[in-house]
């Protein structure tokens, strides 16, 4: 009989070797399933304006997100599992989704650049201007400044309640993830009456309009989805989860965080600053 593990040491894994192998889950099905309701209600919402099923779509995605994610924390907590080569995985895996998340965004600028710089591919356009005539753009130093900030200041903040996790201060990680997990709410109210209040319309509004909304609201999402991901570490920084030696939970979700801020400062950049005035192509 193996002896018991002793406090603070994890309990040697029942299998002889390193890997996990990932017991039976129904979260992948209903997952897929939720998927696939939520596109087929967006879809039907914006030509027939029916709801229910973009409402079950939606319930659906939230309810495998809960669940799954409960059953990775519980996961994370049994001890044996998450041995040094699991870790490692899991850090490869989380490089590569960012990879794969960093490659979204190069379709959404590029096609944005596509019109901004060859502005002659715009149907219907007289004179080769890009924002096209008549569009009115954001002032970049007045709102888009502002969330600039936030994101920029919720970098630090973040950095701060690692700095904690790593020192074994359990007041500073908490401190440092409830900060940005109220700067990534920030930002979004921000964004949300900017758009509520922008100057040209989010339906029928040309190509401008497309690319813009198309490339801050992805954006946007990302914001929503990183700050979820640091309200659970949050809770789980306040239960006394993470240890100095063991916190890839909040790894995963800090460096999701930093991707979100170096695509807005991207974002900033090129459709709020270079986007702000007219550039002419003869």
């Amino acid at each position: 009989m193996a002896a018991p593990a002793q406090a603070g040491q994890e309990a040697a894994p029942a299998h002889k070797h390193p890997y996990h192998l990932v017991d039976p889950s129904p979260w992948p099905l209903i997952g897929s399933f939720a998927g696939g309701a939520l596109v087929l209600g967006i879809i039907l919402n914006a030509h027939y304006g029916t709801r229910w099923l973009l409402i079950l779509g939606v319930l659906g995605v939230l309810f495998t997100m809960a669940g799954w994610w409960r059953d990775v924390i519980k996961e994370s907590q049994t001890p044996g599992l998450h041995t040094p080569v699991v870790r490692l995985g899991l850090r490869y895996g989380m490089m590569l989704f960012i990879a794969s998340e960093v490659m979204f965004f190069v379709a959404f600028f590029w096609a944005y650049f596509h019109f901004a710089l060859y502005p002659e591919h715009v149907s219907g356009a007289t004179t080769p201007t890009w924002p096209p005539q008549g569009v009115k753009t954001f002032d970049p130093l007045h709102l888009p400044l502002l969330n600039t900030l936030i994101l920029l200041l919720s970098g630090c903040t973040v950095t701060w309640a690692h700095h904690g996790i790593l020192h074994g201060d359990k007041r500073t990680a908490v401190s440092g993830l409830a900060l940005t997990v109220l700067l990534g709410i920030l930002f979004t109210a921000i964004q949300a009456y900017e758009y509520a209040s922008a100057p040209f319309p989010f339906a029928g509004g040309g190509i401008y309009s497309s690319t813009f909304f198309l490339a801050t609201g992805f954006h946007g999402f990302h914001v929503i989805v990183g700050t979820l991901f640091l309200l659970v570490c949050l809770v789980r920084a306040a239960a006394g989860h993470f240890t100095p030696e063991k916190h890839f939970g909040f790894e995963a979700a800090a460096w999701y965080w930093h991707f979100v801020d170096v695509v807005w400062l991207f974002l900033f950049v090129s459709i709020y600053v270079f986007g702000a005035g007219e550039i002419a192509h003869h």
